[in-house]
């Protein structure tokens, strides 16, 4: 089967490309649709001569009905990226390449090797999917003798050049490289099954709990009693630490949430506090809308009722300045038809009584009136209808203090005590 090599071109070329793929025995190469083939117990069956090839000649190129056969050979247990790397170098050596692959069974790798992890089928099934295996030779030797090239036509092997010590020899492809037909890989450092191997026998518990945890029993596992109560518990253990690692997260997540809240309150309600400061200082303040409102309202207040004046001063209101005489006038006896002008009040109780014993002293002259005479035995008849009328013109006034009723009354009483 002829090795089909990648094409990068688009459209016409691609078309052209797949329809210069070659044929052998009448099929088209299924290598990237379907699985790889096994070689056949008889070996290879061809009706075109095969001639032996330098590796001068392969590199130039080949006719398509005569593809350069390769063989590659080994264990390929757990088949990871450094064996289809090296594969894929094997099938890149020559322009029209025809990949073999030999894999060794469990009964000769046991025995010369060691304990595989997967099966041969698995492994075989596992180099059939290959996308760079043309073909796969199950239960391959683990020396190549010259019958088993013949028998596969094979024209050269490849491996890596490192002398590889087994089956009592320095090297197993000593005479494979002195027969010319020997061509070098490389390997992919840093994976191998032998790492892969380590890796798990390294971490052997975790991988114990690894799969309990999957399901599998303890006498599946290999594992006594005590070790599977000890993994298990373990795995308790590192289900706690995870779940409080993502309480421990959520909180912080949480905190961190509740202080950036927290910081945008106190930004607003600084803000806020600002802003009321401000107002309270615009309505209240020395020069604020408070004080206006207060000064204009005691104007007006001011202009509507005026604060009253103190006593003994002469009162600037039309009302107060009138003379407590002329309320007194209706009180006072008819003795004459003809009357004097209206004397101005006393300031006060004690003047208007020397006055009026000044005036008793003072001869009368024929033309004045007689002042009005108060009998002592009508004097408390008199007071109370004066109290009585005093009761009904209280009222009246703003100032009891200085109303002509209490005059009268104070003025009264001390004329009884002077008699």
């Amino acid at each position: 089967m002829v090795g089909r090599r990648r094409n990068s071109s688009r459209g016409n070329n691609g078309l052209q490309a797949q329809q210069k793929t070659p044929r052998r025995g009448g099929h088209r190469k299924q290598t990237l649709k379907e699985p790889a083939v096994f070689a056949k117990d008889t070996g290879y069956e061809t009706d075109v001569h095969h001639e032996k090839l330098t590796v001068a000649q392969a590199r130039r190129g080949t006719s398509a009905h005569r593809p350069v056969r390769v063989y590659a050979d080994g264990i390929f247990d757990l088949f990871h990226s450094g064996h289809a790397r090296a594969l894929m170098q094997a099938k890149t050596l020559f322009p029209n390449t025809h990949l073999i692959v030999g894999v060794c069974s469990d009964k000769l790798t046991h025995q010369f090797k060691g304990y595989t992890v997967m099966q041969e089928d698995e492994r075989y099934e596992a180099l059939i999917h290959c996308r760079y295996v043309d073909e796969v030779v199950r239960d391959a030797p683990w020396t190549l003798s010259p019958e088993f090239l013949h028998k596969h036509k094979i024209d050269f092997v490849a491996h890596d050049d490192i002398p590889y010590t087994s089956a009592g020899s320095e090297d197993v492809y000593k005479h494979i490289k002195e027969a010319g037909m020997f061509v070098a890989t490389q390997r992919t450092e840093g994976i191998s099954t032998s790492d892969l191997i380590t890796r798990i026998v390294r971490n052997y518990d975790v991988y114990v709990r690894r799969n309990l945890q999957r399901g599998y029993t303890a006498r599946e596992l290999n594992v006594g009693f005590i070790n599977e109560k000890k993994y298990r518990l373990q795995n308790q253990v590192d289900k706690m630490k995870e779940t409080v690692k993502t309480v421990e997260e959520k909180s912080k997540h949480f905190v961190y949430r509740v202080e950036e809240k927290s910081h945008d309150l106190i930004h607003k309600w600084e803000e806020k506090s600002r802003e009321f400061i401000s107002s309270f200082l615009e309505l209240f303040g020395p020069d604020g809308a408070w004080h206006a409102i207060q000064e204009r309202s005691g104007r007006v207040l001011q202009a509507l009722s005026p604060y009253a004046s103190p006593r003994g001063s002469p009162s600037s209101s039309p009302t107060r300045g009138r003379s407590p005489s002329s309320k007194l006038q209706w009180y006072s006896p008819p003795s004459s038809p003809t009357s004097s002008p209206p004397s101005s009040p006393p300031s006060s109780p004690s003047s208007f009584r020397k006055s009026k014993a000044s005036t008793l002293q003072t001869p009368s002259s024929p033309h004045s009136p007689s002042p009005p005479s108060y009998p002592e035995k009508s004097s408390s008849s008199q007071k109370s209808k004066i109290k009585s009328f005093s009761g009904q013109t209280t009222s009246s006034t703003k100032d009891a203090s200085t109303s002509p009723i209490n005059v009268l009354i104070s003025m009264t009483e001390g004329d009884e005590g002077e008699q």
